[in-house]
């Protein structure tokens, strides 16, 4: 009966966080979208025609353990899907080709992705991946579908980039006034604004992993003889 109550407040949730999306336009993305390393990484697949088996908001649906799951060990899930998709990229090959968020990112200094020691550790280099940049990591596992099979963004990937930008933006100007601007209930109001951005991340993290596994597992169906080799 508990774990009933708690699916189905899984589930308003999520519900709760998709309409506020529907708020924003599912227009493709505008030139300045794409921009900077995240929207770089994201604009290749922005004219791509083809499209996932289930929209974002259909993934907790189509596959509700692994949307749960993900959302409870999510450094855990990201392991799992991770080398998922890259035994379904290249069978049987383990982790031989992974680098930190399979280098779509780019880097940051002396941080680049394939230097960091992920030939000689890959698990371990994956999981400090999946704690360190939970955001990166679901991504990585994402594109590396969305690059093998050219899927594109349909309208509810562009509404969550823009309501994510758009929460972005309001945490790091309420963190700023709350620097700025003494008043009462300050230190309330932002906390509930992380919040708000932190529930937003768990739920839309979790339908990106479940909806990328849904992907890989229906793909892997269609052709069972080339994929036993990686079982």
């Amino acid at each position: 009966k508990n774990s009933s109550v708690a699916s189905c407040s899984d589930i308003i949730i999520v519900v709760e966080t998709m309409s506020c999306c529907f708020c924003f336009s599912g227009d493709k993305l505008s030139p300045e979208e794409r921009k900077g390393k995240y929207g770089d990484a994201w604009g290749q697949y922005a004219d791509n025609e083809n499209n996932f088996r289930v929209k974002l908001c259909g993934a907790p649906c189509a596959e509700p353990c692994c949307w749960m799951g993900s959302m409870i060990c999510f450094p855990c899930a990201q392991y799992k899907l991770r080398h998922m998709a890259l035994n379904h990229a290249e069978p049987g090959s383990g982790w031989s080709n992974y680098t930190c968020c399979q280098s779509m990112f780019g880097g940051c200094c002396c941080i680049q992705p394939g230097n960091l020691g992920e030939e000689n550790c890959p698990q371990a280099c994956m999981c400090l991946e999946g704690c360190c940049c939970p955001g990166m990591a679901v991504s990585a596992s994402q594109g590396m579908v969305m690059q093998q099979y050219g899927l594109g963004l349909d309208e509810d990937d562009v509404r969550i980039i823009r309501c994510n930008n758009c929460l972005q933006v309001l945490a790091c100007m309420a963190s700023i006034l709350n620097i700025c601007i003494d008043f009462d209930g300050d230190d309330a109001v932002v906390g509930i604004i992380n919040a708000i951005a932190d529930i937003v991340f768990c739920c839309v993290s979790g339908c990106m992993t479940a909806r990328t596994y849904h992907e890989i597992k229906e793909r892997e169906k269609e052709a069972p003889e080339k994929y036993r080799m990686e079982r």
